[in-house]
């Protein structure tokens, strides 16, 4: 049986890579006459690089500054593809996580990082990708710790003006799987702030500050980028680069495309993919949900893994999923399924392939 493995991150706990690592490992081990492909995936957030990185292009690695000012290495991607969809354009794949993630914060986000984190990083890693002959830009948005709208990006471009010059002739692609607006009760600052430590007083301070960089975005634009699907990713980042002359592709399209997902498919016996927690937001175009559809689609069985399971049985059942697995069923608690990821995933992949056809 040929088994492809392709599961999203486990939220902080494991990366892609590592996750389709410990599933592979672990089903191999109860099931080694089986063939096993890997192909990690990624909406756009945290991995989106080290995913691409496994199939395409060359690694750069570029110093910038961090959400909070302090330097960090932000890896990229440079790749040429002749033939593919990009139309032999250069491209480079960037993550907006790499610069200004949450985990670039060195602690808790809290009220004063919600509001001082801004995406300077970004526009310097754009400017690194220009420089080495990239024509066609593709940013993974997700996992942010920023709320600036863009902004510190565009003040790294040189500014309004001077930022759509630079861009005029560059394709950029916004992958993303997030469909809020910049503004109101469902943007950034309202949806997306208390994640990033903002309370409910500075929510509010993020809201104005962000509907007055709205009105330069607007300009810049020459027309309203705020209300698009999208604007309000990243903490209204994804506003600044629709801004830019952007257009967004969900990120799970852009990893699939990247990695042969459809050939992929076509040649597995069963699909197994994963994330930190199985629930309804699933189903919502998430890489999990995108995965098991083409699976599906091809008649080809698809099972999850995940760190949690809150879907009903009969959501699952309905979706035309053939089964759904906690680890923290076999853990035994939380705590131990999340620092004890790596183990308990690949214990998790044997018992399952054990038992697989019975």
């Amino acid at each position: 049986m040929t088994v492809l493995v392709a599961p999203d991150s486990f939220g902080d706990t494991l990366t892609a890579v590592a996750a389709a690592d410990c599933i592979a490992e672990g089903w191999l081990a109860a099931r080694s006459q089986d063939t096993v492909l890997l192909a990690p995936q990624s909406d756009g957030g945290p991995g989106f690089v080290d995913v691409l990185a496994s199939r395409l292009g060359a690694v750069h690695t570029t110093r910038v500054p961090g959400p909070l000012g302090a330097d960090v290495d932000a890896r990229w991607l440079l790749h040429d593809d002749p033939d593919g969809a990009a139309s032999g354009l250069t491209t480079a794949y960037l993550e907006c996580a790499q610069c200004c993630g949450l985990h670039q914060l060195g602690g808790t986000p809290t009220p004063h990082t919600a509001l001082a984190a801004d995406t300077t990083g970004l526009g310097e890693l754009v400017v690194a990708a220009l420089a080495a002959g990239a024509r066609r830009l593709v940013v993974g948005l997700g996992g942010s710790s920023t709320s600036d709208g863009g902004a510190g990006m565009i003040t790294a471009l040189g500014g309004p003006d001077a930022a759509r010059a630079l861009l005029a002739d560059i394709e950029i692609v916004v992958a993303s799987d997030v469909e809020n607006p910049l503004l109101g009760p469902l943007g950034a600052a309202a949806v997306f702030g208390p994640q990033k430590g903002a309370d409910p007083v500075t929510v509010e301070r993020i809201e104005d500050r962000m509907r007055q960089w709205a009105q330069v975005l607007t300009e810049m634009a020459g027309r309203d980028v705020g209300e698009l699907p999208g604007a309000g990713a990243a903490g209204g980042l994804g506003a600044a680069l629709l801004a830019l002359g952007g257009h967004r592709v969900a990120g799970a399209t852009v990893v699939a495309q990247a990695t042969g997902q459809s050939e992929v498919v076509a040649q597995a016996d069963l699909v197994i993919t994963g994330e930190g927690k199985f629930d309804s937001q699933t189903l919502r175009g998430k890489v999990v949900s995108a995965l098991t559809s083409a699976a599906i689609g091809r008649g080809v069985p698809a099972i999850v893994f995940a760190g949690q399971v809150t879907l009903p049985a009969e959501e699952i059942a309905d979706a035309g999923i053939a089964g759904a697995y906690a680890i923290v069923d076999r853990a035994g608690s939380v705590e131990v399924a999340m620092s004890d990821a790596a183990a308990q995933l690949t214990g998790f992949a044997a018992d399952v392939a054990a038992r697989w056809g019975d």
